[in-house]
């Protein structure tokens, strides 16, 4: 897969339609660390055809900066999927860095998907491996199965949570997408984000939350992205551009953070250097490989362009 799919943070992740010019035009100029041009729910049956061209030159035709470039395609539940693989990636070009494949329902759909990319590679002279792939669970059967479905193939890059379509296979009561149930005491979702956390850490994997569908609402966007970025979440879907600086500031480590992850890796650094030492008292505390590898998921959460060592 591409090196800035794989080492990128993914704070927020935009959901671009693929069957609009007007949006396909305007996501590039935008702040989001991942753009997902969706031919899925956003793009009407009679729209598909023509969005995966639309889709396919925008990738290829667009200057999008560092930013991830993805494509949603739809499920195999539906006839879209075969031909939303493709036409985007033999037209797309190397631009194009991930596939988010929709209701993941199984290890399998995976499997199949990867076998598909590797063949169309090579009919549009792409580096094997090149596309990446995201897995987005949004049924029981998908939840069922997210520790093999994280597993299922060295191509996958994240797990992605789908809220909105979850509640309706689980049968959960749902107001405002992304938002919590007033009658619950608690977070209803709470189990549910630490299976998908615990499938893609073990698999090295990042897990991005889904979207909160209440506009013009910073504060209960804010509310909700601290409740996932509290487990460990590494970014959310964003469904409007106003709700990227939002995401971009939750998701991101605050400079006492940032400061805190390199004091503890300079103090390692000399420890092992020039003391030989793996373990050292430094300003009242002890630091070890722990601190290390605590300050090292710190700084990946920075922005690629801000992560160099001063």
């Amino acid at each position: 897969m591409s090196d800035r799919s794989r080492l990128h943070a993914r704070r927020s992740v935009l959901a671009v339609p693929g069957s609009s010019d007007r949006f396909l035009a305007k996501a590039p100029q935008l702040d989001a660390d991942m753009f997902m041009l969706d031919l899925e729910d956003a793009v009407a049956p009679s729209e598909k055809s023509e969005a995966r061209l639309k889709v396919a030159q925008a990738i290829r035709n667009t200057n999008w900066g560092e930013a991830i470039v993805a494509v949603r395609v739809n499920s195999f539940a539906t006839a879209y999927t075969l031909r939303d693989l493709v036409e985007v990636v033999t037209a797309a070009g190397p631009r194009l860095d991930c596939i988010v494949l929709a209701k993941t329902a199984s290890a399998h759909e995976i499997a199949a998907v990867d076998l598909m990319l590797t063949q169309l590679e090579i009919e549009a002279d792409l580096s094997s491996g090149q596309v990446g792939i995201e897995a987005l669970i949004e049924s029981a059967q998908g939840l069922a199965d997210v520790r093999a479905i994280a597993g299922a193939s060295s191509r996958l890059e994240a797990i992605a949570f789908g809220p909105g379509d979850l509640a309706a296979s689980l049968g959960i009561p749902m107001g405002i997408v992304g938002d919590k149930l007033p009658d619950y005491p608690g977070d209803h979702y709470h189990a549910v984000c630490m299976e998908l956390l615990l499938a893609a850490r073990s698999h090295g994997l990042q897990v991005i939350d889904g979207p909160y569908l209440g506009l013009a609402d910073d504060a209960r966007l804010r509310e909700m992205s601290l409740r996932t970025r509290a487990l460990g979440f590494d970014g959310k879907w964003a469904i409007h551009p106003d709700q990227i600086a939002v995401i971009n500031e939750v998701f991101s480590p605050s400079e006492e953070e940032v400061a805190r992850a390199r004091e503890m890796l300079a103090a390692m650094d000399r420890a092992h250097e020039q003391e030989g030492r793996g373990a050292i008292r430094h300003g009242g505390e002890m630091f070890d490989e722990v601190n290390r590898k605590m300050a090292i998921a710190t700084l990946a959460r920075l922005p690629h362009t801000e992560r160099v060592q001063p």
